[in-house]
């Protein structure tokens, strides 16, 4: 298979498993962050939204440090698996599921903040159940700021270079994504294969973007006399 062709798979790979770990463990809490008034949820805020200003290599240097065989979290990988950490796409799934969390859990968190309390409580009251209040209720309102975060979420991902790039270095077939193998083009003097891959995400990120907008955007009430 083609190097650029296996750091796209690798690349899709490494998206769609973050954001299906985000949609299961960022979705709670997001509702946590949402609807509870608990005082750790002050603590919780800025801890979720530090990686929009962090820069990637501070978080990749400091998860790097916790996946070695000379950690707890990493001699209890190696026992598991047999594998090191540092350097494997597992190290990239969990680096990409922290470094884009805010990217999915802020879009919920407004969406189920915003959920009229009166509805869940009268919903709780007729005798449906939490999973049936969610399925019912919650995530049909709360529709647009899934979609948003998924979609952020995903895209966010393809995008990762420096924390990618700390923890799982550059192994072709193994953690080589496409942020890396352009880099690699363009230090190679690989210009017209850097520009397919460069095209490429622009492209695609610009359509994302233009889809989500476009979904979100409100519909327009026709004026007076419009048929």
């Amino acid at each position: 298979m083609d190097s650029d062709l296996q750091s796209l798979w690798i690349t899709l790979q490494l998206a769609g498993a973050t954001t299906l770990l985000l949609l299961c463990l960022g979705t709670p809490l997001a509702w946590f962050l949402g609807r509870s008034q608990h005082p750790v949820r002050y603590l919780l805020e800025p801890l979720v939204a530090l990686p929009i200003v962090l820069p990637p290599t501070v978080m990749g240097f400091y998860l790097l440090l916790a996946f070695s065989p000379d950690t707890w979290l990493g001699q209890s990988w190696q026992t598991l698996t047999g594998n090191t950490l540092a350097f494997s796409f597992e190290a990239l799934v969990i680096g990409s599921v922290l470094y884009s969390l805010p990217f999915y859990v802020q879009p919920v968190q407004l969406a189920f903040a915003s959920l009229p309390k009166g509805l869940l409580e009268a919903a709780a009251t007729l005798g449906a159940s939490p999973v049936d209040r969610f399925f019912s209720l919650i995530l049909p309102l709360s529709k647009s700021g899934f979609i948003a975060g998924t979609c952020l979420a995903f895209a966010h991902t393809l995008g990762e270079f420096g924390i990618v790039l700390m923890i799982g270095g550059n192994i072709p077939g193994e953690t080589r994504v496409l942020s890396i193998a352009l880099y690699d083009h363009v230090e190679a003097m690989q210009y017209g294969q850097a520009n397919r891959l460069a095209a490429g995400l622009l492209i695609f990120s610009f359509l994302l973007l233009f889809a989500l907008y476009a979904l979100n955007r409100p519909a327009r009430n026709p004026g007076p006399g419009t048929q």
